[in-house]
This record gives C-alpha cells, sequence and structure tokens, in this order.
C-alpha cells in the first residue's frame, strides 16, 4: 500500500484512564488536521503496546463532530496499557515508528510514559532519524514534576470532594465511623481534596491521613477516639499508600495476601483490603459498634457526570500545545502547566529528563501540622481547579420545642 506523502503523526494513551484524556487525545488529532504538510494523524490502540504490535487506527478519517463527542468522554478511547518499558521494548517501539515513516510521536501519560518518551527520542537521536517526541501530561495523582497540577487530577478531586461531602451528610443522619480509601500510592493531592467537600466546621472528613506523613495504627486510633468523642461520629479519608516509618505499605502489614502489579508494586488499588482492616481494627480496639469502610477504587478516575470544566479545558490545550511545540519547536520535551495569577495557567515545554521517572509528592504547606488535616493553602490552592457548579449542602436550623414528659 503506497504511503502518502507528508508528515506522519502517532499519539497513544499510557497508564490509568481519566475523565479528560480524550480531550487531550482530541487536541492532538484537531490541532494537528490545522497544519499543512500533516497526511495522517494514526492512534496506536492500547498504548506502547499497541505500538509494538502496529495496531494503529487512522484517526485523519474521524468526523470533527465525533472526535468532539469523544473528547467529552472519560476514560482512553485508544485504549491504555501498563507496560513500563526498559530500553530493548523501546528500541522495538523505535523500529515501528521508523518503518511507518511517523514524525512526530506523542505519548498521553504519567511520569512512566514521560520516561518512554525520553527513551524513544533518544533512539530517535542517535541513529539520526528526524522525530519530534512530546509527552503529553496525565494523572489523576498530581504527581509530575515542574507541573502546577496535572490534567485528569482536578476532575477526579471533584468526584472525591463530592463524594465525601455525600458521605459525611450519610453519616450525620446515622453517626459513626466512615473509612474511605482514596488512590494515591506516593501523593497525597487526591486524599486531601476530601477536605473540599466541608462546609460546616463539624463536617467531615474529620481525619485525612496521606502517604507524606508516617502512619502510626496506635496513634490512627486515638485519633479516631478523641474524634468520636468530640463529634459522637468520625469520617475519616485515607490514602491508599500509607505507610510506617520504614516506608512499608500498611495494606502489607495488615493483609496475608496481596497482588503486585506490572512494576512489581503492591497492588493497593481497587482490592477493599485496607479499608476493612482499619474498620477492624476500630471495631476490635475501640469497641465502636457501627463502622463502615469504602474504597473509592477506580469510580474516581472516569466517573461520567463529575468532570471539572477547568480539568476539560486544560487537557484539551496540553494536546493542542503539544502539537504547536512539535510543528513550530525545535526540541523534544514535556508539556507543562504553570500557574499564573489567580486563577490562569500557561505552558512550557520543559526537558523530558525533568520529568521522566520522577515523583513529586505534596508540599509541607498543604498539610497541617497535626498531619491529619490540610492547611487553608491547599484549599486555596485546590478550589478554582474544581471548576464551577460545585454542589452544596445546607442544614436545618431547628428551634428545639419544649419536652413535656421528660422536662
Amino acid at each position: 500500500m503506497r504511503q502518502t506523502d507528508g508528515t506522519r503523526i502517532l499519539v497513544a494513551q499510557g497508564g490509568g484512564p481519566t475523565a479528560v484524556i480524550n480531550q487531550s487525545l482530541v487536541g492532538v488529532v484537531l490541532e494537528a488536521r490545522r497544519h499543512e504538510g500533516i497526511a495522517r494523524v494514526y492512534g496506536a490502540r492500547h498504548g506502547v503496546r499497541g505500538i509494538v504490535n502496529e495496531d494503529f487506527v487512522d484517526l485523519t478519517q474521524e468526523t470533527s463532530h465525533n472526535l468532539e463527542l469523544v473528547a467529552g468522554t472519560p476514560a482512553s478511547a485508544l485504549g491504555s496499557t501498563r507496560d513500563k518499558p526498559d530500553l530493548a521494548y523501546c528500541q522495538e517501539i523505535f523500529k515501528v515508528l521508523r518503518a511507518h515513516g511517523i514524525g512526530h510521536f506523542f505519548y498521553i501519560g504519567g511520569n512512566d510514559s514521560s520516561d518512554t518518551v525520553r527513551i524513544v527520542a533518544d533512539e530517535a537521536r542517535k541513529a539520526g532519524y528526524p522525530l519530534r517526541s512530546i509527552h503529553i501530561p496525565k494523572t489523576i495523582d498530581n504527581d509530575l514534576v515542574a507541573n502546577d497540577h496535572t490534567p485528569g487530577f482536578p476532575s477526579a478531586a471533584r468526584f472525591v470532594a463530592q463524594a465525601f461531602a455525600g458521605a459525611n451528610l450519610d453519616n450525620a443522619a446515622l453517626p459513626g465511623v466512615y473509612v474511605a480509601v482514596v488512590m494515591g500510592r506516593h501523593a497525597g493531592f487526591l486524599t486531601a481534596a476530601s477536605a473540599l467537600g466541608k462546609k460546616f466546621p463539624d463536617d467531615g472528613p474529620h481525619l485525612i491521613y496521606l502517604p507524606e506523613r508516617v502512619f502510626e495504627i496506635e496513634r490512627f486510633l486515638a485519633d479516631v477516639k478523641a474524634m468520636h468523642q468530640r463529634h459522637g461520629r468520625c469520617v475519616i479519608a485515607v490514602s491508599e499508600g500509607i505507610h510506617d516509618a520504614a516506608g512499608k505499605p500498611i495494606a502489607a502489614q495488615l493483609a496475608k495476601d496481596l497482588e503486585t502489579d506490572a512494576h512489581g508494586n503492591v497492588q493497593l488499588s481497587g482490592s477493599g483490603a485496607l479499608a476493612d482492616l482499619l474498620c477492624e481494627e476500630i471495631k476490635a480496639k475501640l469497641g465502636i459498634k457501627r463502622v463502615r469502610g469504602d474504597t473509592f477504587g477506580y469510580v474516581q478516575r472516569s466517573f461520567v457526570g463529575c468532570v471539572s470544566d477547568v480539568d476539560q479545558r486544560e487537557a484539551r490545550e496540553v494536546g493542542e500545545k503539544a502539537v504547536q511545540y512539535a510543528m513550530w519547536g525545535e526540541r523534544d520535551g514535556s508539556v507543562a502547566i504553570k500557574r499564573t495569577g489567580f486563577y490562569s495557567v500557561d505552558y512550557e515545554l520543559v526537558p523530558l529528563e525533568d520529568v521522566a521517572g520522577k515523583t513529586r509528592v505534596m508540599d509541607d504547606a498543604f498539610i497541617a501540622d497535626n498531619g491529619t488535616d490540610v492547611t487553608d493553602a491547599f484549599r486555596l490552592y485546590l478550589r478554582p481547579l474544581l471548576g464551577s457548579g460545585m454542589p452544596d449542602a445546607y442544614r436545618l436550623r431547628p428551634a428545639p420545642v419544649p419536652k413535656v414528659l421528660r422536662a
């Protein structure tokens, strides 16, 4: 089959899906189609695995209308993968890119994805092949360095804030202890977002536990007991990545059997083990009867109808900026979001090595001194990212009626 003259682009999606990752995909496709000299825009199905398998689709043939519909749909339209390519894997990726005459390679993903882009770019450079490689940021964990925040995080944070607002109302109606485990292996941004669900001073979450601080089970139980005595109830937000002083995940300490993922990490998401085990500790050690636990798991990543409009806009723009940097720039890199003013952002192309394989965690200024709450600085940081139309909750202002029989 004869290849069409002109530059060919390949875009892929990697890692965990988000509510807005397709905005970045469509941003790439539509922006690329505006540029002269672009012959084809290909998409790789299921990330880097699709590249090595040459499993491509021609996105040039998609209508603009359908692309816009896909942009507003959560999860990864092309499919994703958890493969973590090493040098040999990346060399296979480069061989495929070269065979298909790809001139621009865009990979939407987190820090592992940026490392893949870095290695592929190095291989192209060593081979003298004219390939422009751009990493487009994406992760609900908000743990990419060089970024104020990362597309996907604001929408997931909006879900977490709203979910805890609802859980708090439920817990106030039927008092007890409620524990919810939120995604975040090393960075606690998403768990910290639970604080944005509070309206009144005695609202939950009353306790927030982040992986940036050492978790001690005895102190945890003392905190829960104190809050339960003070409020007659307690709502708790816990990051899946909480660990002891030695760095060992609490889930691994309390559970007997835990799976590991493709990266060799203990599987923390989706099992429900940590919430159940913490609830058992509370029941056994504190004697509180009404104790309930939830694990938000994968539902927080791509929840339909709970998307930040700010997140949608910025996810589209990082895709567009990636194409502009590729077409008009002279270097590879990772698109980074920089905050300017209150509230606006700008975009920069930062060196791949500044982002690749690195993990950002929450600033100390965002975490309260007691280690179980966030500061106003974090609330000010997050609030504009959640977007417009955040729902609110209200209370009755009861006027007590005097008792007659029990006066």
